[in-house]
């Protein structure tokens, strides 16, 4: 099928300085931090999953890596960087090492950060923070949130107009009120186009158990589901594994996976009789590359959105499809894009929640 890409919008809002220019603080320091730097720096503590989860922290960290090399920074101390989290015993102990590094700005990546950021904030009240997917009330930490609902529901689109058995599933890593957003809009996308199908929901526990993942996986697909969408970090990776291997077993069957945070299509590459297919349907991106570029710039420029809440949604293109959609029809595109304008436009309220969802009206 014929690859198409949609166009993202969200780096031009951002440039604009749209999303943040109203609501950010004067910041007092600068760009010298307080300390005489010549350069502003920046880090950010990742959750447990890493850098190279494919996923959520990767997606950050090559945010911050582009405002690095934007702005002729290098990786370290004096510029930009990040510190490996192993365990959430970690958090503290980072987000400390970064402020004693004198870094201008934290970030603490992961709504698992929450309760560390809020703690060494109230500690460290002239460093300033950002928390990425939650909400921590402090005067010197910016909460970056995103409408993952909004995204979720265009692929659960996607997926009820895709699927051959009616049969779909949902694998979320830890159950909590972020991850419940992308099932509940999930859900919601696929009963909107397909009210006949059942969507199976199970979760790993853990961003990080591979063999957790390729586990609930394998039981989904045996049970006749030909779509799975995860939304469980680098969990998700043995669900692309088992889609993978079960497609080598059997070209004929679709094992479809719908990734998460990033375009994961490359995840998805399998070679199957010295042919190479992809079981990536397609991915619901969330730009915190974006976001954490464009708040990097803001607090660089003196503009610092300490205490404030900025949410990104499908109207700044924070939220959406991948842009690569190999797999997609152009029906299934066409009908996407519509249902991004009713949500854009005010015309469906997509639920956050299960209790959302239940009074939700499908078309």
């Amino acid at each position: 099928m014929k690859k198409r890409k949609l166009g993202v919008a969200l780096s031009l809002v951002l440039a604009a300085g749209t999303l943040l220019g109203a609501c950010g603080t004067s910041d007092k320091e600068g760009k010298n931090g307080g300390d005489g730097k010549d350069k502003f720096t920046v880090a950010m503590v990742t959750d447990v999953g890493g850098i190279d989860d494919k996923s959520f922290n990767q997606s950050a960290w090559e945010g911050m890596q582009k405002f690095g090399k934007d702005n002729g920074l290098e990786k370290g101390p004096n510029g930009y960087d990040y510190l490996q989290s192993h365990e959430d015993a970690d958090y503290t102990t980072n987000l400390n090492t970064a402020v004693r590094k004198n870094f201008d700005l934290i970030y603490g990546i992961g709504f698992s950060m929450a309760d560390a950021v809020d703690k060494i904030a109230k500690q460290r009240k002239n460093a300033h923070f950002a928390i990425v997917d939650s909400v921590v009330d402090d005067p010197n930490v910016a909460s970056i949130t995103f409408k993952e609902n909004e995204g979720s529901f265009l692929v659960g689109v996607a997926a009820g107009l895709t699927t051959k058995t009616n049969k779909i599933g949902f694998i979320g890593g830890v159950e909590s009120p972020l991850i419940i957003k992308f099932e509940s809009g999930f859900i919601a996308g696929v009963k909107s186009v397909n009210p006949d199908a059942d969507v199976k929901v199970q979760y790993a526990g853990s961003f990080t158990d591979v063999s957790k993942g390729q586990q609930i996986a394998s039981s989904m697909y045996s049970s006749g589901a030909d779509v799975i969408y995860h939304a469980s970090g680098g969990t998700g990776n043995g669900v692309f594994k088992e889609a993978k291997d079960r497609k080598k077993k059997d070209p004929n069957k679709d094992f479809w996976v719908i990734g998460v945070d990033r375009d994961q299509t490359d995840e998805g590459k399998v070679d199957v009789n010295g042919e190479t297919k992809n079981v990536t349907l397609t991915s619901m991106v969330k730009r915190v590359d974006l976001a954490v570029e464009d708040l990097s710039k803001k607090a660089m420029d003196g503009n610092f959105p300490g205490g404030k809440v900025i949410e990104y949604g499908l109207d700044q293109d924070g939220v959406g499809i991948a842009p690569t959609q190999d797999n997609l029809t152009d029906d299934i595109v066409s009908k996407i894009k519509e249902y991004k304008d009713k949500i854009v436009n005010g015309d469906i309220k997509v639920p956050a929640t299960r209790d959302e969802l239940k009074s939700f009206k499908a078309e």
